[in-house]
Order: C-alpha cells, then sequence, then structure tokens
C-alpha cells in the first residue's frame, strides 16, 4: 500500500537546522510531484516547499525562502527538506505530500507528520 513515512524532526535551537526526509514506498515515486507542508497550532496547513517529478523546478514559501532547500532523490524514493537558520515560527507539524494527476483522477496522498520545534 501507499505510505510516506516522515523522519528527522525534533527539538532545535533557534538559528540552527534540520534535515526532514520523506520515504515514500507503494507508488511510482519519479511521477509525482512532492512537496512539503506545515501545520502549526490554531493554523491551517500551508505549503512551504514544493519540486517537480524530475526535480528541475522548486517553488517556495516566502516565509522560508533562503532558508529551506527541497530536494528529492528518485533512485532513493526520498524526498528531503533541508532546514537553516529556523525561528520560532518554524515550530509546527511537517507533512509530506505527494501529487499527480491523470486524465481520470488526481492522485494526493500523506505522510504521518513529524514534529519540529524551534525553542531556546
Amino acid at each position: 500500500q501507499v505510505q510516506l513515512v516522515e523522519s528527522g524532526g525534533g527539538l532545535v535551537q533557534p538559528g540552527g537546522s534540520l534535515r526532514l526526509s520523506c520515504a515514500a514506498s507503494g507508488f511510482t515515486f519519479s511521477n509525482y510531484d512532492m512537496s512539503w507542508y506545515r501545520q502549526a497550532p490554531g493554523n491551517e496547513r500551508e505549503l512551504v516547499a514544493a519540486i517537480t517529478r524530475a526535480g528541475g523546478r522548486t517553488n517556495y514559501a516566502d516565509s522560508v525562502k533562503g532558508r529551506f532547500t527541497i530536494s528529492r532523490d528518485n533512485a532513493k524514493n526520498t524526498v528531503y527538506l533541508q532546514m537553516n537558520s529556523l525561528k520560532p515560527e518554524d515550530t509546527a507539524v511537517y507533512y509530506c505530500n505527494a501529487r499527480t494527476r491523470t486524465v481520470t483522477r488526481e492522485y494526493d496522498y500523506w505522510g504521518q507528520g513529524t514534529q519540529v520545534t524551534v525553542s531556546s
């Protein structure tokens, strides 16, 4: 079955770094655009970063531009989010998303999330 398993979250001090990973299985990873979303308590889920199937294009939320980098390894079926210069406002549960579309339907999968807490 389809699985997206995030890892790498944790507690980090402001200014620190974390690298999130999302391991995919149960579908053809290279056919899917991949994204990272986050949701803080009381807030809606928001897009953080996205990368196209072959990794040729990326886009980022304005709040993380210059600090976060999304990448993927299609040979390992894994997408990454390198987070540098972390701020307390980056605290949230981070979710991995896989999405693709055919003529007849859209496929949209989510991981279970990993907690990132930025605090001194």
